[in-house]
């Protein structure tokens, strides 16, 4: 635990203008991102008295071990720097809103040839078009059905869109008259596209154009005694309007505007989102966040728009700012095309024109954020701050329980480990093989009783007999400790005591971070506790390892799957941890995790071992035409059902290529032996 004075930046030294600053901890990862309007004034307050701190901002404090920050021209360029680092760092002690729950949207994919409409959940992605989020994904698929018929635009997966369109026959959608069919060629990439754009623009509230258009198409097919047709357009109306209708009407028409409920307390807060498009709310979306520091209402929703419009990267706006470190670096801005015009909050932030221009410049006209004082929007407020209240309510029941049991976890094993410090960050080692063959392994990371996706690795492992599990362990385990070393030694940081370089500013020094691309190294961070998936023989392996390398300030245990014993090395009797004890489950959930994390590459490199061994060898094909053959096939299986003539089709495969693979597979045709004929007569002999 570090002393802040021992950081602290000289009397002077800090300017007085707007800026974001960065605190880091001893190995150069970024713990803490802020933004303000005075860094002088702002930085000075975490310097002050450790008692008179929020405990969270306590606790950052002295896990950092340097600050440095970033000087900039405007507030709105400090916002959007800052909102860039965090997401780039992640850092653990910044505010982070996580979704109660996933929430479906309907998703448009407009990057691809022939765009799909589909149910999709989870971050969004670049050149997909979202309507929602709705609160279940049934909402989604009976919308859809409704508006296939009016907009019969593609929704199948990419495989039965290509398996129809090699078949020449599209699926039930396309004889129902539910999709236009473009695998088979029904209509072209333009139609289809044209059918896409106008779904868009219904979805985005412009009803009642489309529903006029059919009307009068149904005028004029009566008025031509088209009377089949009519009751067909007839029909198409009744569709958009029970879509439509599903959609509660809140607002006048034509109101564009989100709408924030807050529910708090002193740790944590629970936002709820109501999208508000055309006057009818168009989704609804609820998140939670623990605190960090103490925030009014207003800093809470300032931090919350912050995040939820800068979701989607705009590689068109970029801004340029002095760094203290890398002078005129560019930092690239994030933004949305949902921007509404109009954003309803229970309290304003305290950079309101910051916020206000910053998202004016992102919809690309002005942006009002305020508090509605009475009338229908008013009441609107009122209903989403009730949801947010239930929403914050259902939370922390579910809550309470995770966060006392991690906690609970951590202390039970700094307890029966003996551990100078609670295990923040866990790395578990699990190697994976079939009799020997194709052996990996993985490792994943736990930080706070949490998985850290982000920072799992797997390896693969050669030059070692596979049966030896010891050996590999060993192996994996110098690996990724010799990375980081490495990436220590380039910094300077092994030849000096406490990580700092005399005569260097510690800005400079950053062990953890790539310094040509700024961002955090794949090794760079060294875990309190390392786990490995075995007894007492894989913890001697790994063990080792460590030993070798030099490294003893990391503590190592194994988890024996038979009698969940934890081995320690050195130690004759493994320790014995409850059944029912936090810390044995955390220690289970980790070696698990690792576990299915290894399985699931060596079933992946497996699979493309057995792909590549069927089709090595063969005369005239080489890794492009193999790579063409599985395309086009999808799997060897359809490889091997097919004929010459369907293999000849591939682009690059001639009918010498084609009938040496499928002799190669044992489903060459028979080639009839060529013809005898007599000398003297001519005819055919037998």
């Amino acid at each position: 635990m570090a002393d802040p004075s021992s950081y602290r930046p000289a009397p002077g030294t800090i300017p007085t203008s707007a800026g974001v600053y960065r605190f880091r901890d001893a190995t150069g990862r970024v713990v803490y991102v802020g933004k303000a309007k005075s860094l002088r004034s702002r930085l000075n307050s975490y310097f002050a008295d450790l008692s008179a701190l929020h405990p969270r901002t306590r606790q950052m404090v002295t896990t950092a071990a340097s600050v440095e920050w970033t000087v900039v021209s405007t507030e709105v360029e400090a916002l959007q720097l800052e909102y860039s680092w965090i997401k780039e760092y992640d850092p653990r002690f910044n505010v982070k809103y996580r979704d109660d729950k996933s929430y479906p949207s309907l998703a448009v994919t407009l990057h691809e040839e022939f765009p799909r409409l589909q149910v999709m959940r989870g971050p969004k992605k670049k050149g997909v078009r979202y309507f929602g989020p709705y609160a279940h994904a049934w909402a989604i698929r009976e919308t859809l059905d409704l508006l296939l018929r009016v907009f019969p635009a593609r929704t199948c997966s990419n495989g039965v869109f290509k398996r129809a369109g090699q078949v020449g026959r599209p699926c039930l959608l396309g004889y129902i008259d539910k999709c236009a069919a473009p695998c088979v060629g029904k209509v072209d990439q333009a139609e289809h596209r044209a059918i896409v754009d106008d779904f868009c623009d219904f979805m985005a509230g412009q009803s009642g154009r489309f529903v006029k258009r059919l009307e009068k198409q149904m005028a004029d097919a009566a008025e031509a005694q088209d009377y089949e047709r009519a009751a067909r357009l007839r029909d198409d109306i009744g569709a958009l309007t029970r879509a439509t209708e599903k959609q509660a009407v809140v607002l006048a028409d034509g109101t564009d505007a989100d709408v924030v409920g807050v529910a708090e307390d002193q740790l944590e807060a629970a936002v709820q989102v109501f999208h508000v498009r055309g006057g009818r709310v168009r989704g609804q979306r609820g998140f939670v966040v623990d605190k960090v520091e103490e925030l009014t209402t207003g800093e809470l929703v300032g931090q919350f728009l912050a995040q939820a419009y800068g979701d989607d990267p705009d590689p068109d706006v970029e801004v340029e700012v002095e760094r203290r470190t890398t002078p005129g670096a560019g930092v690239t801005l994030r933004g949305t095309d949902d921007v509404p015009r109009e954003v309803l909050v229970p309290a304003l932030p305290p950079d309101l024109d910051v916020l206000q221009s910053w998202l004016a410049d992102l919809r690309g006209t002005n942006v009002q954020i305020r508090v509605p004082q009475r009338g229908d929007k008013r009441a609107l407020l009122e209903t989403v701050e009730r949801n947010a209240a239930q929403a914050f309510a259902l939370h922390k029941t579910k809550r309470a329980s995770d966060l006392t049991a991690r906690s609970l976890a951590l202390s039970e094993l700094q307890d029966a480990l003996e551990l100078s410090d609670a295990p923040l960050r866990i790395e578990c080692f699990d190697v994976s093989h079939v009799q020997g063959t194709n052996v990996v392994a993985s490792m994943v990371v736990f930080e706070d009783g949490l998985a850290r996706k982000s920072e799992y690795r797997r390896f693969a492992v050669r030059g070692y007999d596979g049966n030896d599990d010891t050996a590999s362990m060993r192996e994996v385990v110098r690996r990724r400790f010799s990375r980081y070393l490495d990436e220590r030694s380039e910094t300077g940081q092994l030849d000096v005591e406490d990580g700092h370089v005399e005569g260097e500013p510690v800005s400079e020094q950053r062990p953890g971070i790539d310094p040509e691309t700024g961002r955090p190294r794949k090794f760079a961070y060294p875990p309190n506790l390392v786990v490995v998936d075995g007894g007492a023989p894989q913890v001697a392996a790994a063990q080792a390892a460590l030993d070798d390398l030099g490294i003893d300030d990391v503590a190592l245990v194994g988890l024996a799957k038979r009698l969940e014993e934890v081995w320690v090395p050195g130690s004759d009797d493994p320790v014995i941890l409850p059944r029912t004890s936090e810390g044995l489950y955390l220690l289970q959930r980790v070696r698990d995790e690792a576990h299915r994390f290894a399985i699931a590459y060596h079933r992946q490199k497996r699979s493309k071992t057995m792909t590549a061994s069927a089709l090595d060898g063969i005369a005239g094909l080489g890794e492009t035409r193999r790579k063409a053959l599985l395309r086009h096939f999808g799997s060897l299986k359809r490889l091997k059902a097919a004929t010459v003539e369907e293999v000849v089709e591939v682009p690059g495969i001639g009918r010498r290529t084609a009938e040496a693979v499928l002799a190669a597979l044992g489903t060459a045709e028979p080639v009839a032996a060529a013809p005898a004929f007599d000398p003297v007569t001519g005819e055919v002999v037998g």
